[in-house]
């Protein structure tokens, strides 16, 4: 099924392009604004409850068909369905994208973290902006003020529930700062979670909470989207997401999305880049990951490098000049000081195929892979309760 908000290219079915300023997770935190009076939050484009205290939970790596596929085993979600809908990521579909356009309320051309790596322009070093292992200071990196900035200034009673080394880390500073920081220290102390994400939405006249669940995404890397493991820890999710809603006072809206879907790669549908031959030829850095690489090209034509690369892959991705994904609207509006961030060549791939470099070998381990603008990917629930 495709929702009305999302837009679906005809020219290739299957390409999925992000609903920016009309359904995507760049748009969540700004309709619920709308309701707690933040200044410049516009109109709630979602169509979500009124209310003066909302919880958002955002389970990494819930995709909207994967929570509906799984409806039977964790019957507190899929009693959302019903009054639920997709929303999509933004592009790439992966966490550091995802969070900083949840966080800032902006599409990731205007703030600027464009992927799970990618090149800094003004030293050339690849960053990792989930691990920040960079001397680069987050709050310079991404300077715009976040949604929680300015809710906090607002008067709202801003809170992230969070793992306890999240507390200051990169991506938190560059995508999430303004929140009062809730820490606890063990993932498994389910109750406790519960217990300070419970206090937080009292907080004040007017609550918003972000807590944060990253378990789900972690046991899809290792063993697959498809496996029990994934499916157990689904379960729990859901049992601890019912047991928040009986939790919290009647007066709080309880919103449960995801960043990303996912897609499972089996190991003969991964393309080593460095054994094919020519493939990496004009390429000066690679970054990115498997389902989405962005390509730079110092010294060749981008556009012979799209072509080498569109030759080789054929029908297995998609693949764009970074003006070409610009015009199309992969990363909306792109900010002037902003674009150089992006690869000149991107590739997304299709069906369940990923580009792997040894450059990065632990990523030949992975299973469960996202990023690319599938609907397994790109479609994430919004969920009511």
């Amino acid at each position: 099924m495709t929702p009305a908000a999302v837009t679906t290219s005809t020219s290739l079915p299957g390409l999925v392009l992000p609903a920016y300023g009309s359904g995507s997770l760049a748009d969540l935190m700004p309709a619920i604004g709308a309701h707690l009076g933040v200044p410049g939050a516009g109109e709630d484009v979602l169509g979500l409850p009124a209310a003066s205290r909302y919880v958002v939970v955002l389970v990494d790596g819930l995709g909207w068909n994967l929570v509906r596929r799984s409806a039977r085993e964790v019957p507190f979600l899929a009693g959302l369905l019903a009054g639920g809908r997709p929303i999509t990521a933004g592009v790439p579909s992966t966490t550091v994208t995802s969070l900083t356009s949840l966080g800032t309320g902006l599409p990731p051309g205007q703030h600027g973290m464009v992927g799970y790596t990618s090149r800094v322009p003004d030293t050339g070093e690849i960053l990792n902006a989930l691990t920040w292992e960079s001397d680069l200071l987050a709050r310079a990196f991404q300077p715009r003020e976040t949604f929680f900035e300015r809710a906090a200034a607002a008067g709202v009673a801003v809170s992230s529930v969070g793992l306890q080394r999240f507390q200051g880390s990169g991506l938190t500073e560059a995508a999430l700062r303004g929140a009062t920081f809730v820490p606890f220290e063990h993932e498994r102390a389910e109750e406790r979670r519960i217990g300070l994400v419970t206090a937080a939405a009292a907080r004040g006249d007017r609550s918003l909470v972000y807590a944060y669940e990253r378990q789900l995404d972690h046991v899809g890397h290792g063993h697959g989207c498809d496996s029990e493991d994934w499916l157990r820890q689904l379960i729990r999710v859901d049992a601890m997401c019912e047991r928040l809603r009986d939790a919290l006072p009647d007066d709080v809206v309880l919103v449960v999305t995801g960043d990303h879907g996912m897609v499972d790669v089996p190991s003969t549908r991964q393309v080593i880049a460095e054994d094919e031959p020519g493939l990496l030829d004009g390429v000066s850095a690679l970054a990115g990951e498997g389902r989405f690489r962005q390509l730079y090209v110092d010294v060749d034509d981008p556009a012979r490098v799209a072509d080498r690369w569109r030759d080789v892959l054929g029908e297995r991705a998609w693949v764009r000049t970074r003006d070409e994904a610009v015009d199309e609207g992969w990363f909306g509006p792109v900010a002037d000081d902003l674009r150089e961030r992006y690869g000149h060549v991107l590739v997304a791939m299709r069906g369940d195929w990923a580009v792997m470099t040894r450059q990065y070998p632990r990523e030949l381990t992975l299973v469960g892979m996202h990023g690319s603008l599938t609907e397994a990917e790109m479609l994430v629930p919004l969920l009511l309760g």
